[in-house]
């Protein structure tokens, strides 16, 4: 009788958090090593179809894993990575485009509908428009490119509100193409903020390889639960926020100064994080606020 009332308990405080989100729309980007794991990706989309079952509107932004590296590896190339995101070459961009739209995305719809989530795939490069994404070296003024990596102009998210429209669940490969219709890499990170951003999502999630930001990158016991749009910047001057992480926060800051109301960075590895940190109020991860708002 004890783990039945605990288990009611658990539902009570997950139902204002359900009152308040329901109809909302919510962002969720995963890839990374969680991919890779079969019983992390299916508690993943337990949750999300969990989500959706309880009225909100998830939006999914997926990666391709350690699966685009293996396939780079069986065709003797490897993968490089500068400040997080890949170098993508044509050769590297074939494969990226076959993992993604024709392998990972087809795999994820059929899952999320064997669990009753109504979800349907869409090809990034079918709404998203982009140009090739170049940085400066402010100390030189020598230009930078990653190759075939979008920065992204556009996003026509009519498609998508058409499918949360009717109940289903979008989920996106982060690609994108210019005018000439050449197809580039986007950061699944940048995706998802980009579409959080226009659909003036209520929340961007993150599902990464970490518990959240930590302090000290080394000690997971470090987590920090909560951050002000404000401390970011200090964090990254002071080296806490680097490598893979600056384009999450990176897309994170973009995202809440466009009106999104919270971003978080949780753990996917976790048993049903997701859940953990949407609906119950002491959460599991990171979440980053807009202290203006």
């Amino acid at each position: 009788m004890k783990d039945a009332i605990q288990k009611a308990n658990v539902l009570i405080e997950a139902l204002p958090h359900i009152q308040r989100f329901r109809g909302e729309t919510v962002v969720v980007k995963f890839g990374g090593s969680s991919m890779d794991n079969p019983d992390v990706v299916r508690d993943i989309l337990k949750d999300i179809a969990f989500m959706s079952c309880v009225g909100l509107r998830p939006v999914i932004v997926h990666g391709g894993g350690k699966a685009i590296n293996a396939r780079m590896k069986e065709q003797g190339l490897t993968a490089t990575f500068v400040k997080g995101l890949r170098v993508t070459d044509p050769q590297t961009m074939e494969i990226v485009e076959q993992v993604l739209n024709r392998e990972v995305n087809p795999e994820l719809v059929a899952a999320l509908n064997s669990l009753g989530c109504k979800a349907r795939g869409i090809h990034g490069e079918d709404i998203i428009s982009v140009r090739q994404h170049t940085v400066t070296d402010p100390s030189t003024g020598e230009k930078f490119n990653w190759g075939l990596v979008g920065e992204i102009l556009q996003v026509n998210i009519e498609p998508v509100k058409a499918f949360l429209e009717a109940d289903l669940t979008p989920v996106i490969t982060p690609l994108g193409a210019d005018a000439n219709r050449q197809v580039y890499n986007i950061n699944a990170d940048a995706a998802a903020a980009g579409l959080a951003e226009r659909l003036q999502a209520r929340k961007l999630v993150f599902l990464s390889d970490v518990p959240g930001l930590l302090a000290d990158p080394k000690d997971r016991a470090s987590l920090m639960s909560t951050l002000n749009l404000s401390e970011i910047e200090s964090l990254i001057e002071r080296g806490i926020i680097g490598g893979g992480m600056l384009p999450k926060i990176s897309g994170a800051l973009k995202a809440l100064k466009a009106g999104v109301r919270k971003t978080h960075i949780i753990d996917a590895a976790l048993p049903h994080s997701l859940l953990l940190e949407l609906f119950t109020d002491k959460g599991v991860g990171t979440e980053i606020v807009n202290d203006a708002l």
